[in-house]
């Protein structure tokens, strides 16, 4: 059986993301919903045969066995709400609300009215999070002690056209929001729970907050430190993590966004090019590279699919989507007041 998705929301995430993974993975993308002409004329040129809606409301007399939300965060519990009210499971992009409150409201009514939703941490299919999975479980480091996860970027002047660098927090703008769910998620699929230390949440170029640092400790003893920021002229590795036998680093970005914002599709959930990032182990002044993983966002979809039929869970579980909108609460908090 063909599952039928419509994807709210035609824009970076939309259109670049979810749209190639979706029907990669196989699904049927019957419907879009954008009011943006600009839009409407890339849903015609990308998916000829797609619907092109106005509201979430006129999909959802398509049948559809999956709703996307990919649109802005301000609307994100909006959509989320009337495809629970409608009964049609949904995926939403991070972070599925903009404060805990949200985010709980969400992922409550859903449960509530037996209509699963999910948000979208794709990151942990990341060629570098499935490489640290199989080496932290080989035991290679030793004792692992502490974790530095980064998306450092160089982008001084603030881009005029983003909503995600002018909005404010509250309208679901800014890095905390952006950035930082990949890492938290990331960090506890990696060590487990975890509680905030420490944070910095800071705007350096007078629009939205666009350089945090945020440090969690992990129930596993286990301490993280998560950078993400738009003014970093050097930026640090990927991921470094420490342990008491040596380290392992990554210093590159996965490369499937990139593939994907040129037109690539993970045909049949798998991709036909090289998807890794390199990765070296450190002890001391001896440097080893080792075999990287391939990354794989179909994964994601795949299991979103198999969720659908009855056949596994979701591939994101909602405590962990409460955790990670709980600590961006606190840092946000802890910033402000602290």
């Amino acid at each position: 059986m063909t599952l039928r998705v419509g994807i709210a929301g035609y824009g970076l995430a939309g259109r670049l993301i979810h749209a190639p993974l979706l029907r990669g993975c196989g699904f049927n993308v019957v419907a879009i919903q954008t009011t943006n002409q600009e839009r409407k004329t890339q849903v015609q040129q990308d998916l000829s045969d797609a619907s092109i809606c106005s509201t979430v409301e006129e999909m959802f007399a398509l049948q559809l066995d999956l709703l996307v939300v990919a649109s802005a965060n301000i609307v994100h519990a909006e959509q989320a709400f009337a495809a629970i009210a409608a009964g049609v499971p949904v995926v939403i992009d991070k972070p599925m609300g903009r404060t805990y409150a949200e985010t709980a409201s969400i992922i409550q009514a859903g449960a509530t009215a037996s209509v699963p939703v999910c948000c979208f941490f794709n990151r942990r299919w990341d060629s570098d999070a499935l490489t640290i999975k199989r080496v932290l479980k080989s035991g290679t480091l030793g004792t692992i002690h502490r974790m530095e996860s980064r998306f450092e970027r160089f982008r001084p002047e603030i881009n005029p056209l983003s909503w995600r660098e002018n909005m404010s927090a509250v309208d679901g703008g800014g890095q905390l929001l952006d950035l930082q769910p990949h890492l938290i998620s990331s960090a506890l699929d990696f060590f487990g729970k975890g509680q905030l230390v420490s944070s910095s949440v800071r705007s350096l170029r007078g629009a939205a907050d666009d350089d945090s640092v945020l440090v969690l400790q992990h129930e596993s003893g286990v301490m993280s430190y998560l950078s993400a920021s738009a003014v970093v002229g050097s930026p640090g590795p990927r991921v470094r993590i420490l342990g008491s036998k040596g380290a392992l680093v990554i210093n590159d970005l996965d490369p499937q966004e990139l593939l994907l914002r040129a037109g690539k599709i993970p045909h049949d959930g798998a991709w036909d090019v090289p998807t890794a990032s390199p990765a070296f182990i450190h002890c001391g002044d001896v440097v080893e590279e080792i075999p990287a993983e391939n990354g794989n966002y179909a994964l994601f979809y795949k299991e979103v699919e198999g969720a659908i039929k009855g056949l596994n869970p979701w591939p994101v579980d909602n405590e962990d989507t409460l955790m990670v909108a709980k600590i961006i609460d606190q840092a946000r908090a802890s910033s402000v007041h602290g």
